[in-house]
């Protein structure tokens, strides 16, 4: 079963992506309203996937925060999510997320990039 650990300031989105993820059949094993508690909390759950709001990341350090949960968490798939399609996600990518989605996707269309996510998961 994919662990996936959830930040994302807004409790609404938070609440609609733990249906999703349950309907997948994968367990959410923490989550967070803020970097600081990412970062801190995550590494801990032993998460196979980050599913992260790319707003939340800290606007100054948003490249350098994915590399210290990359190092923190060295197998775990990162998710990035996305509100508007533009340059942040190739900036997203090439920071160290593996995959984006963007947050107008429909239902549907986030489970089917979710579930082509977890299928990279690494088994150690």
């Amino acid at each position: 079963m994919t662990r996936v650990y959830l930040a994302d300031a807004k409790l609404e989105e938070r609440s609609a992506l733990r249906l999703l993820l349950l309907d997948l059949k994968m367990v959410v094993v923490g989550e967070a309203d803020n970097w600081k508690t990412t970062l801190a909390n995550a590494p801990a759950t032993r998460l196979d996937m980050l599913l992260v709001d790319w707003d939340l990341l800290p606007i100054d350090l948003g490249l350098q925060s994915l590399s210290e949960l990359r190092q923190a968490c060295p197998t775990a798939i990162v998710v990035v999510l996305i509100s508007h399609l533009d340059a942040r996600q190739q900036a997203a990518i090439s920071s160290g997320a593996d995959a984006f989605i963007s947050k107008g996707e429909t239902p549907e269309r986030v489970a089917e990039r979710l579930q082509l996510a977890a299928a990279f998961i690494r088994i150690p």
